[in-house]
């Protein structure tokens, strides 16, 4: 599962996708869409974007939902802590400096 999330990470797109998300979270292909065309300068197709989502879905990192004909978009950040988990670990105890 950490090989997809990295995989998923790669892609500067894909990144940006997450931004958007992290921004405003429970957005719909066209809104995604028109929001890397005109804050990034993205001109992708929506083909292109939902490929772009799929592997962030396989990773886990975003998670679909329908509502009748609108299919929504959320960002899950389990993944990410897992992974930021992984090597930062618990935080040693804080002891206080001893003064002379």
């Amino acid at each position: 599962m950490a090989d997809d999330v990295f995989k998923a990470l790669a892609d500067p797109t894909r990144r940006r996708i997450l931004d958007e998300l992290t921004e405003r979270n429970s957005q719909t292909l066209f809104e995604i869409c028109a929001r890397l065309a005109t804050r990034h300068g993205l001109g992708l197709s929506r083909q292109a974007v939902s490929q772009h989502l799929a592997v962030l879905e396989a990773a886990g990192l975003v998670v679909s939902r329908r509502e009748g004909r609108y299919k929504f978009h959320d960002l899950d950040t389990e993944p990410l802590e897992h992974i930021a988990g992984r090597w930062l670990g618990p935080k040693p105890p804080q002891t206080p400096e001893s003064t002379p």
